[in-house]
C-alpha cells in the first residue's frame, strides 16, 4: 500500500465554551469538541489521533456511551448548535457517523446515553428549546423520539442510568429551576417519578453512578454546593415497617415504578453535602468502575470543578463515612475565568478539566509521593478563530495569531529515549487586548504581528524562551546564543496593569521569590511588583498557568503609518523588509508601506488598489512583490536596481489587472509564489484559482503577465492557497489549496505544456475555520525527496 502524500502530525485546538463538552472515554480516549468538530485526544501519545466532521454549528456537547463490562466504547453521542444529534460509531479503527437524531428546534446544550437490553442506544438530549428528547437508535441508522418532555425554563444537563435490579432507564434533569427532575421509562411511557429539592440555584451538573445495588446521584450548582443523593430498591417489608424513631437518619422518598407487569418500588434519600468551592460549580464526575480481584468494583469518590479555578476529589472518610475533601488542584493568578467540567482518566491516575477560554487542564498523579497530584502535558490551541501564521525561517517552530487575542509558538517536544515526537504549545508571545489578525517572522526569534488597531508591533524572544526552546526542541542552546546581541537580551517579559506592551524584564529587575515568613511591604508599590515573570527551566511543554503568565516576550518597536486596523503582512527572504495593509474603503488608505527591519522606517508607500488589501507575498528571490486586495485585482511590484543617491530598496509597479482586464469576479482571498519566482497563483471567493506568469516566457523582453493555466473552478470560495517551497520530480510544481468545504487539494502542475493540472492527492483535513492562510514550508533536503509540512489553520 502506498504511504500517504500527506499525513496529520499536530492538531492545535481547544475546547469549546461549554459545559459538556468533553468526556473521558474507558479506553483512554479524551473526547472534546472543538469549534464544529470532534477532536479525539490520546493523553498517552500526547496528540490528536482524530476529528469527526459533521456538526455544521458549534459542538457544545459530547459524551461517550460506556458499556456494563467496563470495555473501550464503540458509540459516542455529540450535539451542537445546529439543533442537532449524532450517533458515532467505531469500524475498523475510525470513528464514522451512524445515526443523526433531527427534531430539536435550538443548540443542543447536553447529551447522555446507556445501552438498553437488547443492544440498542438509548440517548437523552437537553436544548435551549426547553424541552428535553428521549432517542432510540438502532443499528439500521434508524432514530425515533421516543419522548419530549417540555419545561418552562432551560434544563442544562442530564443524566441515563438504569434502575437497581432492573432493565427500567431512569433519566435525571437538573436547570434553571433550582431542582433536580426523575423520570423512569416503563411500559413504553416516560413518567416524572420524583423532584429533588435543596439546590437554591440553577442546577449546572448531574450524574449517576452504581454502587453495589443503590444508584449514586451527584448534583452541582450555581450556590458553590454539591449534593450527592442515594437511590436504592425497597422491599415490602421496608415500605410499610413503622419508623423507629430512636435511630437518626434521612428522611426518604418513595416511589413505584410498574413496568412489564411487575411493580418496583424504590427510596431517594440525600446522601451528603459537600461545600469547598467558593464560586458556581459547574461540574461533577465519578470515579470509573475499576477492577479488583477479577471483579468490577465502584469506587466512591467524586470529582468536581468550579468557577474558582479548582477541581476537589471528595470521598468519604473510611471509619466515619464522612464525605471529605481528599485532593484540590487548580491554576493561581492570570486573567482567566474558572473551570467549565472534568473528567476522571480510567484508572483515576488522570483528572483534566477544560476552562472557560477552552483551555485543557491535566492533572497526574505523583506515583512516588503520595497524595501529591502535578501537572500533565495536554493537547492546546486557539480557542478563537485563527488568522494568520508564520513559519520559523529554520523550520524549527511555527507562530499563530487569532481572534483570541493571543500569539502563540508551537514546535516539537524531542523526548528522551523516545523516537516519538509530539507538537506543543511552549510560548504565548502575545497576550493583548485587541484581536489579533496578522504576523510576519523578520527574524530567527523576532516577529511583527498586527491586530484590530492602527499599531504595529515588534517583538522579541528573550533569554529564558531561548534556553527553553532548545531544552524543548533538542537544538543547541550555544549555538542560539552565540549571536552578538545575545548578551544583552532581556530575561522575559511582563504586561503592566491596564497595559497592551509587553515590557522587558533584565536580570537586575527580577523580583525575588521570599517566603511568606519574610514578605513585608513598605507600600503599595512593594506589595503588588509591577514583574510577574520569574525565569524558569523547563524541560516539557509548560502548563497553561505557566503559558499565560511567564512567556511573553518583550515588545521592541511600534510601527505608526496606517488610518484603520491592520489586515495582512508580508516579510521577504532576507528579512529585511516588511510590508503591510490596513483596512480599506477607499484608495488612499488601501496602499501598501514598506518597512525596514534594521531602522523600523518607514521606506515607501505603495499605491495602486481601491480597497482593502487581503494578502502580500514577496517572491523567494525578494525581487517582487505581489499584492490582492478586495477590488478583484492584483498588483506586482519589482524591486528597483540601488542607485548611488540611495541605498534604500524601492519598488515600482510592473504589472497589474484592472477593472477591464480583471479575471477574478469576487474578492482575491489568498497568494503565493512558485519556488523558482517564475509564477504565481491566485484564489478567489469566484471559486476560481489562476496560475499567472509571463505569456510567452522563451521570449525575449516579454513581460505581459497572463493567466498561464487553465482556471480551475473548485466548486466553492477558495480561501487560502500555496505552492510547495521545492520543485518535485520532473520539475513539477506542488499546489495546494483549501476551499470554504475544507477539503485540502494538492495538485501538480506541470510545466510542458503548462496548462495541464493532473491530481495528486485529496486530503481530507476537515477544520471548521474558513479565511485562513495555507503555509508550507521544507522541513529537510534529500536527493531523491523533500519532506515538508504543510500549516493551515
Amino acid at each position: 500500500m502506498a504511504a500517504s502524500v500527506i499525513e496529520t502530525c499536530h492538531v492545535a485546538c481547544s475546547a469549546n465554551r461549554a459545559p459538556n463538552v468533553v468526556s473521558w472515554g474507558r479506553g483512554g480516549l479524551i473526547a472534546f469538541g472543538s469549534c464544529n468538530s470532534v477532536c479525539l485526544y490520546d493523553p498517552q501519545e500526547g496528540r490528536v489521533v482524530g476529528l469527526l466532521n459533521g456538526h455544521t454549528g458549534r459542538v457544545n456537547a459530547v459524551r461517550w456511551v460506556h458499556r456494563t463490562e467496563n470495555a473501550p466504547e464503540c458509540h459516542l453521542v455529540s450535539g451542537g448548535s445546529d439543533s442537532r444529534l449524532i450517533l458515532w460509531e467505531a469500524q475498523h479503527g475510525k470513528f464514522i457517523q451512524s445515526v443523526e437524531c433531527k427534531g430539536h428546534t435550538a443548540a443542543v446544550c447536553a447529551v447522555d446515553a446507556v445501552y438498553t437490553e437488547d443492544s440498542k442506544v438509548l440517548v437523552a438530549s437537553s436544548a435551549s428549546d426547553s424541552t428535553v428528547r428521549l432517542w432510540l437508535c438502532s443499528d439500521d441508522k434508524d432514530a425515533e423520539c421516543l419522548h419530549i418532555v417540555s419545561f418552562a425554563g432551560f434544563m442544562m444537563a442530564v443524566s441515563l442510568a438504569l434502575l437497581p435490579g432492573t432493565k427500567v432507564p431512569v433519566l435525571a434533569c437538573g436547570g434553571d429551576d433550582c431542582k433536580v427532575h426523575l423520570y423512569a421509562q416503563a411500559n413504553g411511557q416516560l413518567q416524572k417519578v420524583m423532584t429533588l429539592q435543596g439546590h437554591e440555584d440553577w442546577v449546572r451538573g448531574v450524574e449517576w453512578t452504581s454502587a453495589g445495588a443503590e444508584l449514586l446521584l451527584a448534583s452541582c450548582s450555581q450556590d458553590s454546593l454539591i449534593r450527592v443523593w442515594r437511590l436504592c430498591a425497597k422491599s415490602g417489608t421496608d415500605t410499610h415497617a413503622e419508623d423507629d424513631h430512636t435511630i437518626i437518619k434521612m428522611k426518604e422518598d418513595v416511589f413505584e415504578v410498574k413496568d412489564r407487569g411487575l411493580t418496583s418500588v424504590f427510596a431517594a434519600s440525600l446522601e451528603t453535602v459537600l461545600a469547598g468551592h467558593e464560586n458556581w460549580v459547574y461540574g461533577v464526575h465519578w470515579h470509573p468502575p475499576v477492577y479488583k480481584g477479577g471483579e468490577l468494583q465502584q469506587p466512591l469518590c467524586l470529582l468536581s470543578a468550579s468557577m474558582d479555578k479548582t477541581m476537589i476529589i471528595w470521598a468519604p472518610e473510611e471509619a466515619s463515612g464522612v464525605w471529605v475533601e481528599q485532593v484540590r488542584v487548580g491554576e493561581v493568578g492570570g486573567n482567566t475565568l474558572g473551570f467549565y467540567g472534568c473528567q476522571m482518566s480510567p484508572d483515576g491516575a488522570m483528572i483534566v478539566a477544560h476552562a472557560f477560554q477552552g483551555a485543557l487542564h491535566l492533572w497526574c498523579k505523583d506515583h512516588h509521593n503520595e497524595g501529591e497530584w502535578r501537572p500533565g502535558v495536554v493537547v492546546s490551541g486557539h480557542f478563537d478563530v485563527v488568522q494568520d501564521l508564520s513559519w520559523d525561517p529554520e523550520g524549527e517552530f511555527i507562530l499563530t495569531v487569532g481572534s483570541d487575542q493571543t500569539t502563540r509558538l508551537f514546535t516539537p517536544w524531542k523526548k528522551q529515549n523516545n523516537k516519538e515526537i509530539t507538537w506543543h504549545e511552549i510560548s504565548r508571545p502575545q497576550i493583548h487586548g485587541y484581536d489579533m489578525q496578522c504576523l510576519a517572522m523578520v527574524g530567527r526569534f523576532q516577529f511583527v504581528s498586527g491586530a484590530d488597531e492602527k499599531v504595529l508591533r515588534v517583538f522579541q524572544a528573550p533569554r529564558n524562551f531561548v534556553e527553553n526552546f532548545a531544552t524543548i526542541s533538542g537544538a543547541s542552546k550555544e549555538k542560539l546564543l552565540t549571536t552578538s546581541d545575545a548578551a544583552s537580551l532581556p530575561e522575559g517579559a511582563s504586561t503592566p496593569a491596564l497595559g497592551l506592551s509587553n515590557k522587558a524584564v533584565f536580570q537586575g529587575g527580577l523580583v525575588p521569590k521570599n517566603n511568606k515568613e519574610e514578605e513585608q511591604f513598605n507600600s503599595i508599590s512593594d506589595q503588588y511588583q509591577e514583574s510577574y515573570f520569574h525565569p524558569l527551566i523547563l524541560t516539557e511543554p509548560p502548563p497553561e498557568d505557566h503559558l499565560l503568565q511567564n512567556t511573553l516576550w518583550p515588545e521592541v518597536q511600534k510601527l505608526y503609518g496606517h488610518g484603520f486596523e491592520m489586515f495582512c503582512l508580508a516579510s521577504d527572504s532576507t528579512r529585511t523588509l516588511v510590508a503591510s495593509a490596513c483596512k480599506a474603503s477607499k484608495a488612499e488608505h488601501a496602499a501598501v508601506l514598506l518597512w525596514s527591519t534594521t531602522t523600523w522606517r518607514q521606506l515607501q508607500r505603495l499605491q495602486y488598489h481601491t480597497l482593502t488589501v487581503t494578502q502580500m507575498a514577496f517572491s523567494p528571490d525578494a525581487q517582487l512583490l505581489l499584492a490582492v486586495s478586495r477590488d478583484r485585482t492584483w498588483s506586482l511590484w519589482r524591486r528597483n536596481p540601488p542607485t548611488s543617491e540611495s541605498s534604500e530598496p524601492r519598488f515600482s509597479l510592473q504589472a497589474h489587472t484592472g477593472k477591464d482586464t480583471a479575471v477574478h469576479s469576487r474578492i482575491i482571498w489568498s497568494c503565493d509564489w512558485s519556488p523558482d519566482s517564475k509564477y504565481f497563483v491566485t484564489s478567489s471567493r469566484d471559486k476560481k484559482v489562476i496560475v499567472w506568469g509571463p505569456w510567452r516566457p522563451e521570449s525575449s523582453g516579454g513581460s505581459e503577465i497572463k493567466p498561464c493555466s487553465s482556471v480551475l473552478d473548485v466548486g466553492d470560495s477558495a480561501t487560502a492557497v500555496a505552492f510547495c517551497p521545492v520543485l518535485c520530480s520532473d520539475d513539477r510544481y506542488s499546489l495546494t489549496f483549501t476551499p470554504v468545504l475544507m477539503l485540502t487539494n494538492v495538485f501538480y502542475l506541470t510545466s510542458s505544456p503548462f496548462c495541464l493540472f493532473s491530481v495528486s492527492c485529496l486530503v481530507h483535513l476537515r477544520i471548521s475555520v474558513c479565511f485562513t492562510p495555507l503555509e508550507l514550508m521544507v522541513c529537510c533536503n534529500t536527493r531523491d525527496q523533500t519532506p515538508f509540512f504543510l500549516n493551515r489553520c
